[in-house]
């Protein structure tokens, strides 16, 4: 057994593009002793593409909690493990939140490889607001928990994020549309840096019109972004100042009435904001 425990690299992968992995990440998968894979024959293709022979072993969501004993043993004994999903950052709507908890309670080191992740890419390059958003995952497939979500989310103010399948887009989209109303700009990313990646912007009803006027749009894997609600103004906040509005009021009417309305509006004795409004008037 090792003195120098192992470490868990959480390793990001191409989400297209084979090319879109760094040095460093493919220097780390040839350096392991393991690769802890979401799918081995899916992330075999990635590993043969770039010469990298380690073994891998499978974790993945009907596994994780089983397998998490047997890797930290092997960190225990000196061996470091890297984690990959099928593609992009793990643990963005992939397995790995339950291994990366047990590894860190047991006391070892857990260390980020970044590179790339669907969620971030397809904002930058979505055209709406970037500076503060919420990623809400894939949205749920039957409609009526789909659409109770989407109406808990219709006056969030960040920009949201969806990942989302083939066969749910063009339902999940019209169901955004009636939660959210068919003017709130959006944007669908398609298949991101595929061959076939589309980036379209627009309102979501019009977003539901262009996807049913061409069904190869309906294809491949989804990032919907959707602009978040206008701040509501919050009226019980705002406070009245009865001498300003006396004086706006009085510009327009006899101090008597201006009073009577300021006395109306805010529950003060009309008679001393007539007073008022009279030692105002004099001294002008």
């Amino acid at each position: 057994m090792s003195n120098t425990p192992g470490i868990l690299y959480i390793v990001a992968t191409p989400i297209g593009n084979m090319g879109d992995i760094s040095e460093r990440a493919l220097q780390t998968l040839r350096e392991v002793a393991l690769i802890a894979a979401e799918d081995t024959r899916h992330s075999a293709r990635l590993l043969r593409h770039h010469a990298i022979n380690t073994r891998c072993v499978a974790l993945h969501e009907h596994n994780e909690q089983n397998a998490s004993a047997g890797l930290i043993k092997r960190l225990e004994q000196g061996d470091s493990i890297a984690l990959i999903s099928d593609a992009g950052t793990p643990l963005i709507s992939d397995p790995g939140f339950y291994l990366v908890r047990e590894v860190q309670q047991s006391g070892h080191r857990v260390v980020p490889i970044p590179g790339a992740s669907a969620l971030i890419a397809a904002l930058s390059v979505a055209g709406l607001p970037s500076d503060r958003f919420s990623f809400e995952g894939f949205l749920p497939s039957k409609r009526e928990a789909r659409r109770r979500t989407l109406d808990a989310l219709s006056r969030e103010p960040r920009t949201l994020i969806f990942y989302e399948s083939t066969h749910r887009i063009f339902d999940s989209l019209h169901d955004m549309a009636e939660a959210f109303g068919a003017q709130r700009p959006a944007a669908v990313v398609r298949e991101l840096t595929k061959t076939f990646e589309t980036v379209h912007r627009a309102e979501l009803g019009a977003l539901c019109e262009w996807m049913a006027a061409d069904d190869n749009q309906r294809r491949g894997e989804f990032v919907v972004l959707v602009q978040g609600a206008e701040p509501q103004q919050n009226f019980e906040q705002v406070t009245i100042d009865p001498q300003a509005l006396l004086i706006e009021l009085m510009a327009l009417q006899p101090p008597k009435k201006a009073a009577a309305t300021v006395a109306k509006l805010t529950g003060l004795k009309k008679n001393a904001l007539y007073e008022l409004g009279l030692r105002l008037k004099s001294a002008e």
